[in-house]
């Protein structure tokens, strides 16, 4: 199976703070040739180094998906990799004036307004789709993760805090096209516990978190501004963070994605996984 690869008509930039460094940074997404592929480019380093969105370039995943080469760095990769993953946009120039994008409402949101806004252009050669012929598992602890062969590409996914009185146990299922990802899972904002903030402070993390661009949990208590925008937003950034974790795969592929309390290094792990089976 293939498809007519794609990229962005029109260059389209945003500017804002990074959610955990705090720096007000540029970004401009920029049009690219075929077979480029997806990659960030830091424009306020010395030569404007590349870094490929790719799980091989993955050095971190605390709280979030952060890709190296060399001594360059960018953090908090997931959020825009997933509105490319869900527009099928192939071939990308991602220009950076700071180590991380801007945070926006810390969704995928301003990234889908980018994407639709540029315009998508199709390209002349082909970029094969390819699926699976087995399901490929992944398990440690209490962390599951399984694709299974799918004519779709699909995420299944299963949240699970039974200490949180406000989250619980929260299920969410939707096939990841462009229109159901910007309805459904864009929109999601990240969030944390409140007895996390404490400990994330304390590492030099979220600088730039705010309840413009995060959802706060505490007990049974959920603070954030303009309340939810929908009742189970949490598993469904999940879903999102997913989206863009397993893109960093860097090939198009169909599966059924059965997760259970995954978040970014089980996610990444799983990326690697999928690789080594998709080049077989």
């Amino acid at each position: 199976m293939k498809r007519k690869q794609q990229t962005i008509a029109n260059k389209a930039n945003f500017s804002g703070v990074g959610i955990h460094t705090g720096q007000e940074v540029s970004m401009t997404l920029c049009p690219q040739k075929e077979d480029t592929g997806i990659f960030f480019e830091r424009t306020d380093m010395p030569g404007r180094p590349r870094i490929a969105a790719n799980a091989a370039h993955v050095f971190d995943t605390s709280r979030s998906t952060n890709l190296c080469v060399a001594d360059a760095r960018v953090y908090t990769v997931e959020h825009v990799l997933a509105a490319c993953r869900a527009y099928s946009i192939d071939n990308l120039g991602i220009e950076l004036s700071g180590i991380e994008p801007p945070a926006g409402n810390g969704s995928s949101d301003v990234f889908v307004e980018l994407i639709e806004q540029a315009g998508i252009k199709q390209q002349k050669k082909d970029i094969p789709i390819f699926e699976l012929e087995a399901p490929v598992y992944w398990s440690q602890g209490e962390i599951h993760l399984v694709a299974l062969p799918s004519k779709e590409y699909r995420i299944s996914y299963t949240l699970s805090y039974p200490h949180v009185p406000a989250l619980g146990t929260q299920f969410y299922s939707v096939e990841v096209t462009p229109a159901h990802f910007k309805s459904e899972i864009a929109p999601c904002r990240t969030f944390a516990l409140y007895e996390e903030l404490a400990y994330l402070m304390d590492r030099g993390l979220i600088k730039g978190g705010s309840l413009d661009n995060a959802v706060v949990i505490k007990e049974d208590a959920i603070i954030c501004k303009n309340g939810l925008f929908f009742p189970n937003e949490m598993v469904r950034h999940k879903i999102l963070d997913m989206i863009g974790d397993l893109s960093l795969v860097g090939k198009h592929f169909l599966a059924h994605i059965i997760a259970i309390r995954s978040g970014h290094t089980s996610n990444v792990a799983f990326a690697k996984e999928l690789q080594l089976c998709l080049n077989k």
